[in-house]
């Protein structure tokens, strides 16, 4: 009897540990072999002028994909890479193995699951089966005290609904410490451009350096939890934007699925069994939460996340001025707190949860541009993109989405002076600013020409002039 082949397709789930699909296909007792497939689309132009996946974003990636495939060549098992559109170049490896099966993990947006479609469509006129799973939140969706359809708008709400029920999380998948081959076979596949994966390091300012794979993952979590021991204290210093462990950091991994969510929880928990069980290790699952939420957003509101009037149909919600976008995009609209954060992310894509509120909120509240534009440019800066957080958050944001305060929007000046009171970030991202005294690091023009002359420092030349004035209506978020 032939063996059958199981061709698990790789996604936003790079990683061996808590892996359904790895787990139910050992437990078949099929040969596995595995794929990861570039797609050429997410290396497009955005109809802004910039790329969908910028250099930085591309190397973490490229990163991650590199480590999945070592690990599983390491356990026996035969991993490829390749590059084209999945829905053409998946079901052409899947004929050649002779797979009996394919395996994926499910998303819930637009532009994936069209190739979820494309793709099963494609298999099924060859025969070949396919088996979907879910592996991207913390909580299963199926045991959700509601479905997800008549989901909660608001957070609160969902968070309340969840703890109220107590709900389990469910069981971990454990790794494999073996992976059974498919039977030699060579293939030439297409392999991806040059041009998608540039040279590019990020800047050494940068908070810490970030590693894409499972691998680096682990170490950060073991790091922040067990060698620093920083999670006793993550609520208070959460806030933070300068230095490598004010927060955990795990984004980058979450998002690519290097690190399962459920793992995380559960490494809480032994912490809290551990070391401390305090409002700190509570907070790190809150945030999984909310990162549930978003998915379960766009699960539920599909293509409608994405459009200009958002998930709740609002109207004039910003227009399109390319000179005060690109201000923006670089970092010199004249407002240190944007533009320091502006820049961190172009030279190292990240930025801390604070700065993306306050940029976010620039955009649409003070410059009134269309916010698609600035989810479209983290989507292609950030290392930790995710569709659903990202363009949920920046719907959120907008007052477009799941805010349950329509006119919220962050007070520039006042937030710089309570999250980098000594001025320390700014001066960090913008050197040309580092002479100036705390009183006037946020407010560069306070100074009079006699100060900057004494100070040596060129405003106008060296650093702009703010490209607005600032104004805020009654209500302050």
């Amino acid at each position: 009897m032939t063996r059958q082949t199981v061709l698990i397709w790789f996604r936003n789930d790079l990683r061996l540990h808590d892996h359904e699909g790895i787990h139910h296909a050992l437990g078949s007792g099929a040969a596995i072999a595995g794929v990861y497939c570039y797609d050429s689309r997410q290396f497009a132009t955005t109809r802004w002028g910039f790329p969908k996946t910028g250099a930085l974003r591309a190397k973490f990636l490229q990163e991650a994909v590199e480590d999945l495939r070592q690990q599983w060549q390491a356990l026996g098992g035969q991993f490829w890479m390749t590059a084209g559109l999945p829905e053409i170049i998946i079901p052409q490896l899947a004929v050649q193995l002779h797979a009996t099966t394919v395996y994926f993990q499910r998303e819930v947006t637009q532009e994936e699951v069209q190739v979820e479609q494309h793709l099963t469509q494609a298999l099924q006129r060859q025969g070949i089966p396919v088996h979907r799973f879910w592996g991207t939140t913390l909580y299963h969706p199926d045991d959700l005290p509601f479905a997800v359809q008549d989901l909660p708008d608001v957070f609160t709400p969902f968070r309340k609904q969840i703890e109220h029920q107590n709900m389990a999380v469910r069981p971990l998948f454990p790794p494999p410490s073996a992976l059974p081959p498919v039977p030699p076979l060579a293939l030439t596949l297409p392999t991806p451009s040059p041009e998608w994966f540039l040279p590019e390091e990020a800047d050494p300012r940068g908070v810490m350096t970030f590693q894409g794979g499972e691998r680096a993952g682990l170490a950060r979590l073991d790091h922040y939890f067990w060698q620093g021991d920083h999670l006793k204290a993550y609520k208070a210093t959460r806030n933070g934007m300068l230095g490598a462990d004010y927060s955990s950091k795990f984004s980058p991994w979450l998002a690519l699925g290097c690190l399962s969510p459920r793992w995380i929880y559960q490494a809480v928990k032994r912490y809290e069994r551990e070391r401390i069980s305090n409002d700190s290790t509570y907070w790190l699952i809150f945030e999984l939460l909310w990162r549930d939420f978003f998915r379960f957003v766009a699960q539920k509101y599909g293509d409608r996340l994405f459009y200009r009037s958002g998930l709740r149909g609002m109207q004039g919600t910003g227009g399109w001025d390319p000179a005060q976008f690109e201000r923006w995009q670089t970092g010199h609209t004249g407002y240190p707190l944007i533009d320091a954060n502006m820049r961190e992310l172009a030279l190292t894509g990240f930025m801390s949860n604070r700065g993306r509120q306050n940029v976010a909120s620039f955009l649409c509240k003070n410059l009134g541009l269309d916010w698609r534009s600035g989810a479209a440019w983290f989507e292609s800066s950030l290392i930790d993109y995710d569709v659903c957080s990202n363009w949920g958050n920046w719907n959120y944001i907008a007052g477009t989405g799941n805010d349950p305060r329509n006119a919220r929007y962050f007070n520039i000046l006042k937030q710089a002076k309570q999250y980098d009171p000594q001025g320390a970030y700014v001066r960090h991202w913008l050197p040309e600013l580092a002479p100036l005294p705390t009183a006037n690091v946020h407010q560069p023009w306070s100074l009079t020409p006699q100060e900057q002359q004494r100070l040596n420092v060129r405003l106008g030349q060296d650093y702009p002039r703010p490209c607005i004035e600032l104004k805020y209506p009654t209500h302050r978020g």
